[in-house]
C-alpha cells in the first residue's frame, strides 16, 4: 500500500478550474474537504475502503461539487486546486488563496 501511495503522490498536481470542467461534465469530479489528506482519500478509493469512503460521504467531506462551489469557481477563474486522478474519478481540493 505504501508503494501505491507513493505512486499516487507522483500524480498529485495543481490544476485550474478550466482544466477540471470536462471532468465535471462527465460526472467524475469529487471534492475532498480541506481537513482530509488528498492522498489518503485516493488510497482509500483505489483500495475499496468502503468504510472510510462512506464515512467521508456521510460527513460531507467527500462529495460532488455543491452548486455554490460551482458558482464560486465559475466566477473566479483564478481558483487553483490540488488534483489527483483515481480512475474513474478526479479528486480535488481547493487551494487556499
Amino acid at each position: 500500500m505504501q508503494d501505491f501511495r507513493a505512486e499516487l503522490a507522483e500524480n498529485l498536481d495543481e490544476a485550474q478550474w478550466d482544466w477540471l470542467k470536462p471532468h465535471l461534465q462527465r460526472d467524475r469530479l469529487l471534492v475532498v474537504h480541506q481537513e482530509l489528506d488528498l492522498l489518503d482519500v485516493g488510497v482509500a478509493i483505489a483500495g475499496d475502503d468502503t468504510l472510510s469512503v462512506q464515512h467521508w460521504i456521510t460527513n460531507q467531506q467527500l462529495h460532488k461539487p455543491f452548486p455554490e462551489q460551482l458558482t464560486d469557481w465559475n466566477n473566479d477563474q483564478t481558483k487553483r486546486f490540488h488534483a489527483l486522478i483515481v480512475q474513474p474519478y478526479i479528486l480535488v481540493q481547493e487551494l487556499a488563496t
